[in-house]
C-alpha cells in the first residue's frame, strides 16, 4: 500500500494565531505532527501552508513544505491543491493529518489509509471512538457518527445520535477528524457547492455524503489523544510530552 500524508497548516487560526509554530518542548507543534506522520508507512509527508513562516520552519527541521493559496475556505481545499501541485494520480491515496495533532499515533494514520485501500467502494475513510462519558455524548462539540452494518457512514451530527444514546450502553461514537481520500474524490469535492446538511451541521464531510460518496468508518485501534484547539489543550499536550 502506498499513500501520501499532507498536513494543511494555516497561520491565521482564530483562537491560537500562529498555532502550527507554537512551542512544545522546544519544537514547533507542526514538527511534532510531522514526526508522527513520518512514523507511519507514508511514502511521503508534506506540509501544505499559505504562510512563508511555516514553510521556513518546516524546511529548517528538514521537512518538506509547499505553498498553497491564502484564499482556501477549508483544509480540504488546501489538501486538494497540494495533491495537484504534487502531481498525484487520481487513484492515489492521501491522508489528511491536521497540524494541531502533535500526539496523533502513527498507527491511526496507517489504519485509515489501509481501510480505504481495502474498501474499493469507498471514496473516503475515517475513524471513530466509543464515547464513554455522558457529558460528551450530549456535547455538540463532539461530532457523532452512525454506521451501517458494513462500516459505512450513515450520518454525522453534532446532535446525540442515535436517539437516547448513553455512555453506559457504549452505543454512541465520536468521529475522529482523520481522513484518507482517493485523489479523484478530492478533485470532485472542491467542485461541489456546500450541501444543505453541511451548512446546518457545520460538518464538511456531509458534502461528500450528500453527493453519494461512501465514507468508511472504523473504530480506532488505538486511543487518539485530543488535538490543540485552546490554550488549555496546549498546556495539556506540553505536560504530556514533558512526562514522557
Amino acid at each position: 500500500m502506498s499513500f501520501t500524508v499532507i498536513i494543511p497548516a494555516r497561520f491565521a487560526a482564530q483562537r491560537l494565531p500562529g498555532k502550527p509554530l507554537l512551542d512544545i518542548g522546544g519544537k514547533p507543534m507542526v514538527e511534532h505532527t510531522y514526526r508522527r506522520a513520518q512514523e507511519s508507512d507514508a511514502r511521503r509527508v508534506v506540509v501544505a501552508t499559505d504562510d512563508e513562516r511555516i514553510a521556513d520552519v518546516v524546511s529548517a527541521f528538514g521537512g518538506e513544505a509547499i505553498m498553497t493559496s491564502e484564499s482556501h475556505r477549508s483544509g480540504t481545499d488546501r489538501l486538494q491543491e497540494a495533491a495537484s501541485v504534487l502531481g498525484l494520480d487520481e487513484q492515489e491515496l492521501v491522508v489528511n493529518v491536521q497540524a494541531d495533532e502533535p500526539l496523533l499515533p502513527a498507527s491511526a494514520i496507517h489504519q485509515v489509509a489501509n481501510n480505504l485501500q481495502a474498501h474499493s467502494q469507498a471514496g473516503i475513510a475515517t475513524l471513530c471512538e466509543v464515547i464513554a462519558d455522558q457529558e460528551e455524548v450530549e456535547d455538540p462539540n463532539a461530532v457523532k457518527v452512525v454506521m451501517d452494518g458494513a462500516g459505512f457512514a450513515l450520518y454525522f451530527s453534532r446532535s446525540t445520535i442515535p436517539h437516547a444514546a448513553s455512555a453506559s450502553a457504549r452505543n454512541c461514537f465520536r468521529h475522529i477528524g482523520l481522513y484518507a481520500y482517493r485523489v479523484s474524490v478530492l478533485n470532485q469535492f472542491v467542485q461541489w457547492p456546500p450541501a444543505e446538511l453541511e451548512l446546518a451541521e457545520k460538518l464538511e464531510q456531509l458534502r461528500a455524503l450528500s453527493n453519494g460518496v461512501r465514507i468508511h468508518v472504523a473504530v480506532s485501534e488505538d486511543r487518539i489523544p485530543p488535538g490543540v484547539d485552546t490554550e488549555k489543550d496546549l498546556d495539556t499536550v506540553r505536560r504530556h510530552l514533558e512526562s514522557q
